[in-house]
């Protein structure tokens, strides 16, 4: 399977797609303002402390307060809270090495007995804001890495359960005991198999670089203020999933170029010459056909290969899946065939579209109907293999009575949802438009005020599809009678994420031409 990571820059930030075997299969839009990340660790103050919750309301700079539980904090947040102290009145710090740890606190305890307002404490965002709800916090802070995952004021070393090969789990579990420092814990990632002595070390020492910076940013901090931030969106996809089946990373934008190649270089030179900057005149992610595959995949209707099809619905409670057979009933032999091909395929999907947007919390998918045991087993042995891939934490429960599997998935991010039903952009939404032959004479009239009253050199326009065709086709077609009557050849530019009756006119250097009032 070849994987191919896509970057499309935008006004506001980035767009990320994931393309395995060409069709995307995870896609995020990673913002310039989005201050609260997975992984950042804050200075915050505690706002509120409520007893009956057992949990207190953080103050880190959101505009909603952020939420930590008691059981949260880690038996070691006397120790963390000690630490920040000792940074913050000594204003130096020679790490944790040296430090001496306090006692684990009760698993039963009381918010109250460990927190109070007004106080500082460090913690981690481990869930963005979602909905009306601000980020969801931690104190039991870590630091990834592409092989380990460091944790502070520690002394475990854990290893991913996906190392199944026992040899490897002891020559793992033995070099980083030797190599880690002292108070510092170790989480081994499935990335870190068979990897050398060497490769390991290098990153243990770059996560202790990161820590070490973050603290001497903490001797000046000042409550809500960042003190360690977790990578660019990209970068972390990069060293979570970057392996041999990596193609390429494609990236329109310069500055992201320069980025993605230093990190590459950092973490795996050899992986250096994939990365690519695309300089065409047909946006990026048109050209890969990628804004056709979205407006396809994020419906509430999704196609499935062969036949059938998926209806997705999102309540405030929980998502629901139907899978239905559509025009495949007609190709099977018998009924029960029918189901079990519609449901695998289903299924196959459905563990894509999980991924692809985001959907967390619990999900109910309404298989077709099956008679035989063997196979309501196997469907739900395909579900399993096709989530194997999954990041997040998820829970699949076998087949209920009714034909219903139950899915719950972990989510830290907004889900991932983009419109496919547009507003008219003639009628509003009303149901009436004008004629649509006034179309081409909007056209020709912009045209007209940009190339007589404002001079422009260079112009193009941006359009669907349909527009395009209607314009270039014909003999002489439209764009040729420009040609005539202006003395220049109007560039033309399809773009399928335009609604089919808006049109955009751009320099070459894409910057959007205002029109007349």
């Amino acid at each position: 399977m070849s994987n191919q990571l896509i970057i499309n820059a935008t006004e506001s930030g980035c767009r990320i797609a994931l393309l395995k075997d060409r069709g995307v299969s995870e896609y995020h839009i990673e913002e310039d303002n989005n201050q609260f990340t997975v992984g950042d660790i804050y200075l915050g103050r505690v706002s509120k402390v409520d007893q009956g919750l057992n949990a207190s309301f953080i103050d880190i700079g959101y505009e909603k307060d952020a939420f930590l539980h008691y059981l949260d904090l880690g038996p070691q947040i006397k120790s963390l809270q000690k630490f920040v102290r000792v940074v913050q009145n000594s204003k130096q710090t020679s790490g944790l090495s040296d430090f001496k740890m306090e006692k684990d606190i009760n698993k039963l305890g009381k918010i109250n007995q460990v927190l109070s307002r007004n106080q500082q404490v460090l913690v981690q965002v481990v869930k963005e804001p979602i909905s009306t709800k601000g980020p969801r916090l931690s104190c039991e802070l870590s630091i990834a890495g592409r092989y380990l995952i460091l944790v502070p004021f520690s002394s475990a070393v854990s290893i991913s359960k996906r190392i199944s090969n026992a040899d490897e789990r002891k020559r793992l579990q033995r070099l980083l005991t030797s190599i880690k420092p002292a108070n510092f814990g170790v989480i081994i990632r499935t990335a870190a198999e068979n990897k050398s002595v060497a490769d390991l070390d290098k990153d243990l020492r770059s996560l202790i670089e990161k820590w070490d910076k973050g603290i001497k940013k903490l001797q000046n901090a000042k409550p809500r203020e960042k003190v360690i931030g977790e990578i660019s969106r990209a970068s972390s996809m990069l060293r979570d999933m970057l392996n041999e089946s990596f193609e390429s990373i494609v990236t329109d934008d310069e500055i992201i170029y320069d980025e993605v190649k230093q990190y590459i270089k950092t973490i795996a030179p050899d992986k250096e010459k994939i990365v690519k900057h695309y300089s065409g005149k047909v946006p990026l992610f048109e050209n890969l056909g990628i804004e056709k595959q979205l407006k396809s995949l994020f419906g509430k209707s999704v196609s499935l290969p062969g036949g059938g099809y998926l209806i997705i619905e999102h309540t405030e409670a929980l998502h629901v899946i139907d899978v239905n057979s559509g025009n495949k009933s007609n190709i099977e032999k018998d009924q029960e065939n029918t189901a079990l091909h519609v449901n695998i395929n289903a299924a196959k999907e459905i563990a894509r579209q999980l991924r692809l947007r985001d959907m967390g919390g619990i999900i109910v998918v309404d298989f077709i109907d099956m008679k035989k045991a063997e196979n309501k087993k196997l469907l739900y042995t395909t579900m399993k293999e096709e989530m194997k891939s999954e990041r997040s934490k998820y829970t699949i429960l076998p087949l209920t009575k009714f034909g219903l599997m139950q899915i719950t998935r972990q989510r830290v991010r907004p889900e991932m949802n983009i419109k496919t039903q547009e507003t008219c952009p003639t009628c509003n939404g009303t149901g009436k438009i004008n004629a649509s032959i006034m179309l081409s004479d909007e056209v020709e009239s912009n045209l007209n005020y940009l190339v007589t009253k404002q001079n422009e050199k260079d112009i193009k326009v941006k359009l669907h599809p349909y527009l395009y065709a209607y314009f270039t086709n014909g003999f002489p077609s439209i764009r040729m009678n420009w040609l005539f009557k202006y003395g220049k050849w109007i560039k033309l530019q399809k773009d399928s994420s335009l609604p089919l009756t808006t049109f955009k006119f751009v320099r070459n250097n894409d910057e959007e031409i205002n029109l007349k009032a």
